[in-house]
């Protein structure tokens, strides 16, 4: 089954046909096109005389279990793909033996239903679309891609590459934010057991004292009155809060507002900022060197990107490609880009090695990734350990200052 005409990355309609070729053989297969007319010169261009042509609905979403599939466990699969595809292992076969190989039940049901699918007609990207949860836009359009123009090795080969240098990136980043997210843990478990376990024990003594309580310990005694009569209420408040967040941050406005404040945080923006660029940079001279078009280069980037802002700025680029005017006048005006990285798509334009210039520039974010990422990690600890500090000392106070005042009474 192989889908004829090259694909576009647009959203058009996917229609299943019938033909039938110049011996009168019956030819079954499924193309994307803006019409059924579109599906029929199309049909006529390659001497198939079509036999009918429908519409058909785009696939279900598969309901993604509990736990989702890793990057690195996906990473494994696309290259063992690519692997199978480059021996020249028909698509079917490949994946029964993906789904024998498959490291997780999850991994291995996600494969199955793929085989299945292709089975009952389906093409590969179809099949790998009903997954959207584990197989994102920039994925299932690598695909189409390959399967237009006969080089879907090459596809699974690039997304392995994308996908173990995302995966990469991605520890660097875990590896920065371990040490603060146990701290924070610490404190928050800490401050917990204080309120409800420590203060509600000390109360009855501090009910019994006739002076003015020292204001860490009043306020102590309000949370612990809060949490402990009121944590329905608290709950709920939260629960509310993040549900309006989430219903904001879906709707187009919400999630450019969000992105755009997300870029503004000190520090971490910059890293955020970085972390995007590096992955276009990246992607788009990854796939310049594989000989894909420029302008579907752009709209793959586009969709590997998971900021509004930037998404904003590429779609402006891909507009002055159109006009003619290249890459480096729109990446000026979008002030996102530095100087350096200007001059190198600049440079990249003239002497017809972008390609080579975007990796170039890939790499440089890289650095400025792991400086920030080392720097970001020498500024939080001392900054987490004076909050801490604090923490303990307010609560300290809070719980002793009164049994001073206790002694100094009996004393008295």
């Amino acid at each position: 089954m192989k889908c004829l005409g090259l694909l576009k990355l647009s959203k058009m309609a996917t229609y299943q046909y019938k033909a039938r070729d110049k011996q009168g053989k019956l030819v079954k297969g499924f193309m994307e096109a803006e019409s059924r007319d579109s599906v029929a010169e199309k049909l006529k261009d390659i001497d198939y005389l079509p036999v009918s042509i429908f519409k058909i609905k785009k696939p279900a979403a598969w309901k993604t279990p509990f736990w989702k599939i890793s990057l690195s466990e996906l990473n494994m699969w696309t290259r063992q793909f690519a692997a199978l595809q480059k021996a020249g292992v028909p698509i079917l076969l490949s994946l029964k033996a993906l789904e024998e190989e498959a490291g997780s039940s999850r991994l291995k049901e996600v494969t199955k239903i793929i085989h299945q699918d292709i089975e009952a007609g389906l093409g590969l990207s179809l099949a790998l679309e009903k997954h959207s949860q584990v197989f994102d836009v920039l994925y299932v359009n690598m695909i189409k891609i390959g399967e237009a123009n006969g080089t879907l090795d090459k596809s699974f080969a690039k997304l392995a590459e994308l996908g173990e240098y995302r995966y990469q990136i991605q520890q660097q980043v875990k590896s920065a934010i371990r040490y603060p997210v146990m701290v924070v843990l610490a404190m928050t478990i800490g401050f917990t057991v204080v309120i409800t376990w420590v203060i509600p024990r000390f109360s009855h003594i501090y009910s019994q004292f006739r002076g003015v309580l020292p204001l860490p310990t009043q306020v102590l005694l309000g949370i612990n009155y809060l949490v402990v009569n009121f944590w329905w209420a608290l709950l709920l408040g939260v629960f509310i809060f993040l549900f309006i967040f989430n219903r904001f941050r879906r709707e187009k406005k919400g999630k450019f507002f969000w992105d755009k404040f997300k870029l503004r945080i000190p520090i971490l923006g910059n890293l955020i900022l970085k972390l995007n660029m590096s992955r276009f940079a990246h992607i788009t001279g990854t796939l310049m060197a594989s000989g894909v078009p420029l302008q579907t280069v752009l709209g793959l980037a586009s969709e590997g990107t998971n900021n509004e802002v930037i998404i904003e700025a590429i779609e402006k680029i891909k507009q002055s490609v159109n006009q003619g005017k290249g890459l480096a006048e729109p990446m000026r005006a979008s002030n996102l880009f530095p100087s350096i990285v200007l001059q190198m798509v600049s440079v990249g334009e003239r002497g017809g090695k972008l390609d080579e210039l975007l990796l170039f520039v890939s790499g440089y974010y890289d650095l400025q990734i792991k400086r920030t990422i080392e720097g970001l990690t020498s500024l939080i600890e001392p900054i987490l350990i004076f909050i801490l500090g604090l923490g303990v000392l307010f609560m300290a106070l809070g719980i002793f200052l009164p049994m001073w005042d206790l002694i100094k009474i009996v004393r008295g």
